[in-house]
């Protein structure tokens, strides 16, 4: 069958009416969609993308930094306050819903649905590295701290050069032995390949859920009915025809695309979001040998005025089915909020609701923009330099920079500011939850089943409240509704199973 017959039966495979429609072809449309077919088979859903394939935005391997992110690396998920005390509160937020991740890929895996989970995950060890006395300090502090915690107890701290030598030896290799230098280790990190696992799960929607995806469809409209449902206008990008369809729901997953399409919603919750695009850059190594030398995840601090997403790390990735390493990210600039966007994107996004949160956050973060031109004007040299913090003997021909996906930041209102940045995620909501938006970039996608656990209680507040859909959630994610601080022993067996089930054990 041609394109062009693929087209036409895709367009008469269209129905007028869907329970639930979700745009964007990406890791969260996937996880909800499978979700709600888990939970109830008869709902029926339509997912659209309007690239030539799913998972070529933000979920694209080459992307994102492919880390299982569990806060056992990342410092600016453990913030040291004035008081000089660290506040673990946003690391344990984290890692239990990476946890709760974790359950429902072991899910997959032992329902038959996923045959080999090392096709998309497998472990990594995780490291903080830092130097200077201070960071040493800090760092010693912090897994104190952490080691307070279940989810962290196995974590472990040297400052000896030898054991660090053992853990990630092409960072340790000639550097002196005055420099003071401390690392954390958790031998239970994994490194995700987001890619593969989006295009898993559309899979098992189409094969044991006849829930395929639409590519080259794109949503450019989204409005209210007389009834309850939405009208969703659709067109077909290859033959320019237009399709209309009813949704009791509509989830906007687009990625950096969410925000344009949520602006055209008639919600009132919208009011007041902006966007703040930034793009970004690895170093990929070509030479093999230095890959092989290094397998970990070695995450540091952030530099002044930079964001918690470019905090420097060198990584071990799995892509393609090759063993990869990288170094980043740098930030970039670019008013696209896709990468295969338009660079109209951000101004078309300026409404007369947001221009006072859009001027408060370019007004209170000045030094964010010095940084990213700085970033901008950056040479091969001056990222080798950089790199070489890491890896003192990195050689300038052994690295090729690679441009990553887009990222949009969220802006809201804020009384005081104006605006604020968020570097985060957030579900943006009609009041009874009929339509949904994803906003923001990491640690998204490693926490997309808890964030689609929320969605599915607010787009369906009544069934999620009863026992079928209860119990169905701790079929597949055995702590949604538990604490972990609550049942340890309980939650230590859990991740035993999973470990096992993911092959990361």
């Amino acid at each position: 069958m041609n394109k062009v017959q693929d087209i036409m039966k895709a367009k008469s495979a269209f129905s007028k009416e869907y329970n639930l429609i979700c745009v964007g072809g990406g890791i969260m449309s996937a996880t909800l969609a499978l979700m709600l077919k888990l939970i109830d088979s008869s709902q029926k859903i339509l997912i659209l993308e309007r690239l030539e394939d799913v998972a070529l935005e933000s979920s694209a391997a080459w992307n994102n930094a492919g880390t299982g992110h569990s806060a056992f690396c990342e410092l600016n998920y453990s913030p040291q306050q004035k008081n000089g005390n660290i506040d673990v509160s946003k690391a344990i937020q984290i890692c239990t819903q990476f946890e709760q991740s974790k359950q429902f890929w072991a899910y997959l895996v032992e329902n038959n649905f996923i045959e080999n989970a090392k096709e998309f995950i497998h472990p990594v060890p995780h490291h903080s590295f830092v130097k200077g006395e201070e960071n040493v300090a800090f760092l010693r502090k912090r897994y104190s701290e952490m080691k307070k915690h279940i989810m962290f107890q196995e974590m472990q701290f040297s400052e000896d050069p030898e054991t660090l030598a053992k853990w990630f030896p092409i960072i340790m290799a000639d550097r002196v032995d005055s420099e003071s230098v401390a690392a954390t280790r958790m031998e239970l990190g994994t490194e995700i390949n987001f890619e593969k696992l989006t295009h898993l799960i559309f899979k098992i929607l189409e094969e044991k859920f006849d829930t395929p995806v639409y590519t080259n469809f794109e949503v450019e409209d989204i409005d209210p009915t007389d009834g309850v449902d939405w009208l969703v206008e659709i067109k077909n990008l290859e033959t320019k025809e237009k399709i209309n369809c009813d949704a009791e729901h509509v989830f906007i997953g687009a990625g950096g695309g969410a925000l344009s399409l949520l602006q055209k919603v008639e919600i009132h919750e919208k009011d007041g979001y902006g966007g703040f695009p930034v793009s970004g850059q690895w170093l990929i190594c070509n030479n093999r040998e230095t890959i092989e030398q290094h397998h970990a995840k070695v995450y540091g601090k952030a530099g002044v005025d930079a964001p918690p997403m470019s905090v420097p790390h060198l990584d071990t990735r799995y892509i393609d089915g090759k063993r990869e390493l990288l170094f980043g990210p740098f930030a970039g600039f670019s008013t696209k909020f896709l990468k295969e966007g338009s660079y109209l994107d951000l101004f078309k996004s300026i409404k007369w609701d947001n221009i006072p949160a859009m001027w408060g956050v370019f007004w209170h973060n000045i030094p964010l923009t010095t940084y990213l031109v700085k970033q901008i004007r950056m040479t091969h040299e001056d990222r080798m330099n950089e790199l070489r913090k890491f890896v003192k003997n990195a050689k300038s021909e052994d690295w090729d920079l690679r441009i990553a996906g887009q990222r949009v930041q969220i802006i809201k209102r804020d009384e005081e500011e104006g605006g604020t940045l968020e570097f985060g995620t957030e579900v943006v909501h009609s009041k009874k939850g009929r339509i949904t938006a994803l906003l923001g970039a990491s640690p998204g996608a490693s926490t997309a089943v808890h964030i689609m656990i929320g969605l599915l209680h607010d787009a369906f507040p009544e069934k999620a409240k009863t026992k079928t859909w209860q119990q169905k959630f701790s079929e597949m994610i055995p702590f949604w509704n538990k604490e972990i601080e609550d049942n340890p022993f309980e939650f230590e067996k859990v991740r035993k199973k999973c470990a096992h089930l993911l092959q990361i054990n």
